[in-house]
């Protein structure tokens, strides 16, 4: 079953990320095109990751209690239903409010892990893992690719309504797809019990409990500055293509494709050979250093040229390809079988902590200070990150709370 399962989860995730990928690079323009600055284009972008912060861990939690299934089809279907309502959103306040109900229903990632978990053994963690990063790569090869051509057809009279409409149209595949298909990982023995209280990051009490119950706390502060640091690159992207080398949606596309091939490389198959050799620890200081010395040099690029641009890129998304499953991986193994979906969604969640911080960060610098300003503050918070990094114990060194059981087949 295992090999079925991951398959299915990767298709589904694929489909998931493909409409996804379509709309995110085109929304802080779509958004100026509404009459936002860039500073309020960011609370687009922050207002999805607030919803994230707060159901990120609710429907990992319900998903140890009910089953990954359920929550995936509920996610599935509220994703389509609210990437449609995006191509009708006229107004700046209903673009918000639009993006705030796709955050909850998309805030689903630490269950699809958590199925990975399922079905995989904890040494074997980083590679299914991988997996689906190779799904977020392919997604961004074909997603912002086809969004940027889509774009240009503005529907409605504004770009992003043609990637929304597909975004939806998407959707409704994954739908059917993960009906007929999607088996379900979770066994009922398996299955925990009532939470003893909602946990959340709004609510710093219950989170750190948790956190500190699932030894965790340090992973958690780490991601919080990796990805607040990562976050303001995917906000103002668009813009800074834009203002810097007056590139069109088709050119965002092109980037973010570019950047896919090279994650779908490394997290399908690269780091599959990589994880067992150097371990997920070491391979998350790689991509932090290299995330690092990416946003100092992406600072550089107005003055190099787009032949620049790509190549520093490149250097951008091996880091982030690199660290991102790692991390995952480590936290993944030091859970309880039965808390697959409850401690990832707290490494989601603190994830979308920083996503919630960095957009608004990240636009403050470039609306009122410079356009490469977000960068430089990105190099730094990597190599913050990177620092804090050094400080994880070695996975052979972590005693295992409760692995995964090992898979008969």
């Amino acid at each position: 079953m295992k090999r079925g399962a991951l398959a299915t989860l990767f298709l589904t995730m694929l489909i998931d990320l493909l409409g996804f990928g379509m709309v995110v690079p085109f929304l802080p323009r779509m958004a100026r095109e509404l009459g936002a600055t860039d500073v309020q284009a960011s609370f687009v972008s922050s207002g999805y990751s607030l919803m994230q912060l707060l159901f990120v861990p609710i429907w990992g939690r319900l998903s140890d209690k009910v089953g990954r299934k359920p929550v995936l089809m509920w996610s599935i279907f509220a994703t389509c239903v609210f990437m449609a309502a995006l191509g009708f959103a006229g107004t700046l306040w209903t673009l918000l409010a639009v993006r705030m109900m796709a955050g909850i229903a998309t805030a689903n990632l630490s269950v699809v892990q958590a199925c990975v978990a399922d079905v995989t053994r904890p040494e074997d963690r980083a590679k299914g893992l991988g997996l689906l990063g190779a799904a977020f790569g392919i997604g961004f090869i074909v997603g912002p690719f086809f969004g940027g051509h889509l774009a240009s057809m503005h529907l409605l009279g504004r770009e992003s309504t043609g990637p929304a409409f597909a975004s939806a149209g998407l959707a409704l595949l994954n739908l059917t797809m993960a009906l007929l298909f999607l088996p379900e990982t979770l066994p009922k023995e398996r299955r925990g019990g009532p939470s003893a209280e909602r946990v959340s990051v709004l609510r710093p009490g219950s989170y750190l409990r948790a956190v500190r119950a699932s030894q965790i706390l340090l992973p958690v502060a780490l991601n919080v500055v990796f990805v607040s640091s990562f976050a303001g690159l995917e906000f103002t992207f668009g813009l800074f293509a834009l203002d810097a080398f007056s590139m069109d949606a088709r050119g965002v596309g092109n980037v973010f494709g570019v950047m896919g091939v090279v994650g779908a490389v490394i997290q399908g198959g690269l780091l599959r050979r990589l994880a067992p050799r150097l371990g997920e620890v070491r391979l998350v200081r790689v991509g932090l250093v290299l995330l690092s010395a990416g946003f100092l040099l992406l600072s550089r690029t107005p003055a190099w040229g787009l032949a620049g641009l790509y190549a520093v890129t490149l250097v951008l998304a091996t880091g982030h390809s690199v660290a991102t499953p790692s991390l995952s991986a480590y936290v993944s193994r030091r859970a309880k079988a039965s808390e697959q979906g409850a401690t990832l969604g707290l490494l989601q969640s603190s994830g979308s902590f920083g996503r919630l911080v960095g957009p608004v960060t990240a636009g403050a610098l470039y609306g009122h200070l410079s356009h490469v300003a977000p960068y430089l503050l990105s190099s730094v918070g990597m190599a913050v990150a990177a620092v804090l990094s050094t400080r994880l114990a070695p996975v052979a060194d972590v005693e295992l709370l409760a692995p995964v059981e090992r898979d008969a087949g």
